[in-house]
This record gives structure tokens, sequence and C-alpha cells, in this order.
């Protein structure tokens, strides 16, 4: 690969990098509105479905991310991102804490109280997406290349959805029961919301899927890689 090629490849990998940890910090930011969507008429442990959080709407991306990362550029490369997107997160729980430390203008259109009421529970939520998130995502990145290797670079869809699948549940329940442990979610609303969100998880994972597809024959034309080829970066 020329040195040309090379320069581009590692300028569309920090845009992905970007990408991933905006959907990150986003999503532990906007975690505290839930919205419905009924395709269904059907109530799962007293919660209708779907009752989620709006920060399952970016965080789905992130793995398609990561998954994508680890076909074009490695493993190492995609843990690499996860471990940015760790300090991401943390640099964002101390800009939240400073903020909410200063007081407010009299003229502010934001006071005290309604930025404590907005992003008073960040700090509890972004520690346990932490735990979760680094969990998952590891997770997400081994099962990924074991499939990989299993299939030898082939069956796509498969590395793809499987991986994802087993993580997201890892995800979903961790997170869930960190936010009922911390008293920020009633735990009757456990069951529900567990279901719900993993099963809109898995509905993303396979539209996302291909997206994926999209993305990796992108790569494979524009870089003239061979299957199971990737990219050494600079």
């Amino acid at each position: 690969m020329s040195l040309k090629d090379k320069l581009l490849a590692q300028r569309i990998y920090l845009l992905l990098g970007a990408l991933f940890i905006t959907s990150l910090v986003v999503s532990n930011l906007i975690f505290q509105k839930f919205f419905y969507w009924y395709p269904v008429d059907i109530e799962i442990f007293g919660s209708k479905l779907f009752e989620i959080s709006v920060g399952i709407l970016p965080y789905p991306i992130t793995f398609l991310i990561t998954d994508l990362i680890s076909e074009i550029y490695g493993k190492k490369r995609a843990n690499d991102v996860v471990v940015v997107g760790i300090f991401a997160s943390l640099f964002s729980l101390l800009i939240i804490y400073t903020g909410s430390q200063v007081p407010a203008t009299s003229w502010s259109y934001v006071d005290n109280e309604m930025f404590n009421m907005v992003f008073g529970n960040s700090a509890i939520a972004v520690f346990a997406s932490m735990l979760t998130y680094l969990f998952a995502q590891f997770v997400d990145i081994q099962i990924y290349h074991f499939w990989k290797r299993l299939t030898k670079g082939k069956h796509l869809w498969l590395r793809n959805n499987f991986s994802t699948w087993f993580s997201q549940f890892v995800d979903t329940f961790t997170i869930v029961f960190l936010l009922c442990s911390f008293g920020i979610i009633d735990w009757a609303n456990f069951k529900g919301l567990l279901v719900s969100g993993f099963l809109f998880k898995v509905i993303v994972a396979a539209l996302d899927t291909p997206f994926l597809y999209l993305g990796v024959y992108l790569f494979r034309k524009r870089f003239k890689l061979k299957v199971n080829e990737e990219i050494d970066l600079i």
C-alpha cells in the first residue's frame, strides 16, 4: 500500500474514532429521557414494548464502528478506540462536575437547579456506563475476532450479529442493573427495560448489517484488500 493510501486510511480511522466517541459520550448525557415505540401492542413485565431511553439510540453505532474497525484495521486498533472512549467519558464527567460546582448568574437561562436536574445523575450514569461499556465492547471485539478466525474472514453477517447480540445483552443487563442499584430507575421496571432494551438493540444490529457490508466493500475496493486482509496503519 502506498504512503498516500496509508495516510487516507489513517484519516478515515480517526473519523471513525470521532464518530465512536461522540456516540458514546452523547448516549451518556441524554439517557434520562425515555421514549416509546409501539410497533406491536405487547406488554412485557409491566412495560410496553418498546419503552426505552433515548441514550440507546446512538449507542449501537459504537458497536457497528468497532466491528468495522475490527474488520478493516484489526483487533488492536479496535481496542485502542475503546480505551480512548473511556478517557473521553471520564473527561466529560469532569466537565459536568465542574459545571455543576460553579454558581449560575441570576439571569442565566439554565439555573443551578435545572442544570443539576438534567445532569445531576450523569456522574452515576457515566460511571455505570463506563463499566458496562468497557466490558461489553471488549467482549464484542473478542467474539468478533473469534468468529473471524473460525470462518477465515467469510460470513461477515454471522460475526457481526453474533458478537453484537451477546455483547449487547451483557451491556443492557449490566447498565439496567446498576441504574436500578443506584436508585435512578425503580426495580419494578428492571425486567421490562432489560427485555425492551435488548430486543431493540438486536433489531438495530440486524438492520445495521447491510451498512457494515457496504463499509467493508468500499474499504476493500478503495484499498484493494483481499478477504481477511487488514490495513496496517503507520
